[in-house]
């Protein structure tokens, strides 16, 4: 996998173990929100709206990119927005963004989002990866002063699978997608 970060190319990734910035840990940013669904947040079929969900998904991974990074952000993708199983009226939704990647410019948050029961079970409604890109007050793409510090074999795989959507991205793009 190609690493923006370390320049290692195919010898594999150092998760930005050699990346000179100072860093911020997945627990520094991380993020966890709950909503109730109303009535203004069902569609036709009494079920929640896939759009207000995608609002609430996209508000939660930008305050993970912006504690992160310190920076305005912008959000420039949102990759592999899988919907599982539906939501109600009166479930209580949790969301929970982390960060999984920091390049130059740009990040990647995981969002998953859940239904939780009365009990505090959590069942897995949603799983959805944006990337954000930091920018100056005219708007242009700035430098993230903040690497991210990479501790877990959890947080590696996240690194690792954020690369191949990077590299996927960078491919659609070319193929004009």
């Amino acid at each position: 996998m190609k690493d923006i970060n370390s320049g290692l190319g195919n010898m594999g990734s150092d998760y930005g173990r050699n990346d000179p910035r100072p860093k911020r840990d997945v627990a520094f940013s991380e993020v966890e929100n709950v909503y109730l669904i109303r009535y203004e947040h069902i569609n036709s079929t009494g079920r929640l709206f896939g759009g207000q969900l995608i609002s609430w998904i996209d508000e939660v991974a930008g305050v993970v990119a912006m504690r992160h990074s310190g920076l305005n952000i912008t959000t420039a993708s949102i990759d592999n927005l899988t919907f599982k199983r539906g939501a109600y009226l009166n479930d209580k939704v949790v969301l929970i963004g982390r960060m999984t990647y920091v390049g130059k410019t740009s990040c990647e948050v995981r969002v998953d989002s859940y239904i939780e029961d009365k009990e505090g079970f959590r069942r897995e409604i949603n799983r959805a990866f944006l990337t954000y890109v930091a920018i100056s007050e005219d708007g242009k793409p700035i430098p993230i002063p903040f690497g991210l510090d990479v501790k877990t074999i959890s947080e590696e795989a996240r690194w690792d699978g954020a690369l191949l959507r990077r590299e996927n991205r960078i491919s659609r793009k070319e193929i004009g997608f």
